[in-house]
């Protein structure tokens, strides 16, 4: 059964159907009927993981967020999220940049993607955007803690980039550990308030995590995860997809050595970006901090072009 919403056909399956997925039989509380807008073959056995995280989140994550969404989506690791600004949105946008596949699960209706913009839109077509309310639905406030059980339930393992005390994802987080899944966290400054979840999430036994190859070493086993790309696999780590703002920080390093602020302003950042790429940089080897707050570009770097 199929209807016609926004120009895009709408397909509704109905639980223990053909194509009901998995992971959705077995929940607390399942629900009866899902309806999907684009690639339904999504829904299949590829594997998926969530990465999830504040609205409101820091310039690093969400730099994470669109890294591991990038890296783990070139590994044929199909990134679900729930379409929310901040890291939710950071995730999609990292797999979609990368030709990758992406799944958004809505507090709405499909054809009432919410938040509303040019990403809803686009996943529609690139992607998959799945929801358990029917069509013509609305974003009701009660209806995103729902959402978060059907994200963890889709997903192979759960990644809190940033969260707050009380943020949605941690009920996300807990969904998935009550279903025996793996849940990473992302550790991050522990002044910010932004880490306050993510803290709680390593003191209750989340695994830590700081980069997307250990994360599908620790998932998949080392490489399974590559096998079932479809993009060519090898047993090197494949290139990282770097971000503007990354790129203007490794050119600005070329042939330098810096402080941050000097490389902020040759790349034409503000600081608090200029950092967090920095920081990313740091993590995938391509930049080293040397004494007195300097950094510069490791040997047989990437070119930042």
């Amino acid at each position: 059964m199929t209807d016609e919403g926004a120009g895009a056909a709408i397909e509704v399956r109905t639980r223990g159907g053909p194509g009901w997925p998995q992971g959705l039989l077995s929940i607390a509380s399942p629900p009866q009927r899902l309806w999907l807008r684009g690639r339904a073959g999504l829904l299949g056995d590829d594997p998926r993981v969530a990465i999830v995280g504040t609205r409101a989140p820091t310039p690093y994550g969400s730099a994470q967020a669109e890294r591991f969404g990038a890296e783990l989506a070139r590994a044929g690791v199909c990134i679900v999220s729930g379409l929310a600004r901040g890291v939710d949105s950071s995730a999609h946008t990292g797999a979609l940049a990368v030709g990758g596949r992406t799944i958004a699960v809505l507090g709405s209706g499909v054809d009432r993607p919410w938040p509303g913009g040019p990403l809803g839109d686009r996943i529609a077509r690139e992607g998959l955007l799945l929801s358990e309310f029917p069509p013509g639905a609305g974003p009701r406030r009660h209806h995103f803690p729902l959402r978060n059980r059907i994200i963890a339930a889709l997903s192979d393992a759960v990644l809190v980039v940033e969260a707050a005390a009380r943020s949605g994802s941690l009920i996300t987080a807990r969904w998935a550990a009550e279903q025996g899944q793996t849940v990473f966290a992302l550790p991050g400054r522990v002044d910010h308030p932004m880490a306050e979840g993510t803290l709680a999430l390593l003191r209750e036994g989340a695994t830590p995590v700081g980069a997307p190859r250990a994360l599908l070493e620790d998932l998949y086993g080392v490489g399974s995860a590559l096998d079932r790309s479809s993009g060519d696999a090898s047993d090197s780590d494949p290139a990282p997809a770097r971000t503007d703002d990354e790129r203007a920080v490794l050119n600005a390093l070329t042939g330098e050595t810096l402080r941050a602020a000097e490389v902020a302003r040759i790349a034409g950042l503000d600081v608090g970006r200029a950092l967090a790429a920095l920081q990313t940089l740091g993590l995938d080897g391509d930049v080293r901090a040397c004494p007195g707050g300097l950094y510069e570009r490791a040997r047989g770097g990437p070119a930042g072009g």
